[in-house]
């Protein structure tokens, strides 16, 4: 693959400055994860170099997210801390992104609701911070979500309060780092070192220990059938988490540079490099999007600038190691609470009220899950939840539309036709998709609105795409209900797909009232409104005007 230098100087920059921001995120993400400090580390340096090399947004900084951690905290607590089954479902992870990425999925992951996307990304955000919390106070907290929060009244009733000050002083400095000197070192960056430095004058601070150096050792895929499924679940949660996060993040990088990413090419490098850090010892990775905005604001466009991020850490593997044993638990902690609270969508929380209720019941409802339940059931009752309410949007729509039965018509032809059929014609107009959403509701509707005294219903198709098989079936029915009260039914406008559903489960009962054009169906209505006349007018019987005397 050829790489472009013709942004080197900014790419280095923005590669270094970006390998700098990923260095405590990485350690902090890692040990949040329980596989320890230098999974992460790991983790950062394959996800990010081969994503790069390999994935469709060039300007992409990949590593450990706060979502991906989450899940991979679940599992080694499901899995009693068993290292080698967890990574075995990182390297699957990687091997299911590879297959979405050559399936074409990534199009269909970038139509997640934005409802979904924030309800799920502030339920990681408050998930990130209950499981930091105990650490913040002194205390290491049993895995899982519900066992942090079971844990913090325990924590709470004995506060370590040097830990305490570290971690919140930790999240200050982060926050409050100035913007000018963040172009130069960041803040997270800075806090890692204060608070470190100033652990060194505290007793009883739990600290990261000794951190093996050198470079990893090779971690081949394991089976054991009692805990396949699971293995299995999380391989895919990981996965689909993983794929959404990275293509989110690459859209940010879209606005920014002003391109347009390859989603399913994305997708494919996020899985040879989640694949290559399972095998390494890491743990799973996404695209990220603060290291990616810091990559950029520095200079990054191309894929050299995510390969430079990488050999940063490399380097810190190879020589700092000793350093990073005296980093203590709660500074991480208080990086990572700052991670969280960065991921809960502030901006959607804010202007919610001024939205529609549904989307934002939908949201909390999707926090709440994420936060309770697991991530995967928050993003699929989520989905199901939206789409649901989306075609029954549609639908109403296309209700209301049917029910506009018009008395004039804007084309003059036809609307002399109109007038010429004397009342007796009523014309149903379908717009857009017509889908199961308003089938269950069209019989009824036809029913209900068709004028008293009509003779020849006409169903207008002409602003319909499609049907599926729901809406054909309830064709079927408005041409059952007509022959049963002795009217014809007339369709027009259909396209091809549309008359090949029609057909294909008989709904019109006869091919032969099937017309082109709405002007063609009114004159058709028009003559068997006059034939039928013509032919009550013959059988009426004949009776004298003369009066008999």
């Amino acid at each position: 693959m050829r790489l472009d230098v013709t942004n080197l100087r900014g790419d280095l920059t923005g590669g270094i400055t970006a390998g700098i921001v990923a260095l405590p995120l990485a350690l902090a993400l890692g040990v949040a994860s329980g596989l320890g400090p230098m999974a992460g580390l790991y983790g950062a340096i394959a996800v990010g170099f081969f994503a790069a090399l390999f994935g469709g947004t060039p300007s992409q900084i990949s590593g450990p997210t706060g979502p991906m951690v989450v899940v991979l905290a679940g599992l080694f607590a499901s899995l009693s801390g068993n290292a080698e089954l967890i990574f075995t479902a990182v390297i699957l992870a990687g091997l299911f992104q590879i297959v979405f990425g050559f399936l074409g999925v990534g199009q269909y992951i970038r139509l997640v609701p934005y409802p979904v996307i924030s309800g799920f990304m502030s339920g990681i955000g408050a998930i990130i911070i209950i499981l930091q919390a105990g650490r913040l106070l002194g205390h290491e907290p049993p895995g899982g979500t519900l066992g942090a929060l079971s844990y913090l009244p325990t924590a709470l009733a004995d506060i370590n309060f040097a830990t305490l000050v570290l971690g919140v002083g930790t999240l200050v400095i982060a926050y409050k780092w100035p913007a000018n000197l963040a172009k130069y070192i960041p803040g997270p960056l800075v806090a890692l070192i204060v608070g470190t430095i100033v652990a060194f004058g505290m007793n009883n601070v739990p600290v990261l220990g000794e951190i093996p150096t050198g470079l990893p050792s090779l971690h081949l895929p394991v089976y054991e059938q009692s805990h396949l499924l699971l293995v299995l679940e999380a391989a895919f949660i990981l996965a689909v988490l993983g794929s959404i996060d990275s293509l989110l993040t690459s859209l940010v990088a879209d606005n920014m540079t002003r391109t347009r990413h390859d989603s399913n090419k994305e997708l494919i490098g996020q899985g040879i490099g989640n694949t290559v850090a399972g095998l390494i010892g890491g743990i799973a990775g996404a695209g990220a999007t603060m290291r990616t905005v810091v990559n950029i604001r520095s200079g990054g466009k191309e894929r050299i600038s995510g390969m430079t991020h990488s050999l940063v850490l490399v380097a810190v593997v190879l020589g700092l190691s000793p350093l990073a044993a005296n980093i203590p638990h709660a500074v991480l902690a208080g990086i990572l609470v700052k991670v969280g609270l960065d991921i809960i969508d502030w901006s959607y929380l804010k202007r919610a009220h001024n939205g529609p209720r549904w989307d934002f019941a939908l949201m909390l409802l999707v926090l709440g899950l994420t936060v309770f339940v697991d991530l995967i059931t928050a993003v699929g009752v989520g989905v199901v939840l939206a789409a649901l309410a989306y075609v029954r949007q549609v639908a109403q729509l296309q209700i209301e539309e049917l029910k506009k039965i018009p008395d004039t018509l804007n084309d003059p032809q036809e609307n002399a036709l109109l007038i010429q059929g004397q009342g007796k014609i009523s014309i149903f107009s379908f717009g857009g998709p017509l889908s199961f959403g308003a089938a269950a509701d069209v019989g009824h509707h036809v029913r209900d609105q068709v004028k008293p005294g009509s003779r020849v219903l006409i169903l207008d198709f002409s602003r319909v795409p499609v049907v599926d098989v729901s809406a054909a079936m309830a064709v079927e029915t408005v041409a059952s209900d007509a022959k049963l009260s002795g009217r014809e039914l007339l369709i027009c406008g259909a396209n091809g797909k549309v008359q090949t559903v029609l057909n294909g489960i008989n709904a019109l009962h006869d091919s032969r009232n099937v017309y082109p054009s709405l002007l063609e169906a009114l004159q058709a209505a028009v003559a068997r409104i006059a034939k039928e006349n013509s032919a009550y007018l013959h059988e009426k019987p004949f009776s004298s005007p003369l009066i008999e005397t």
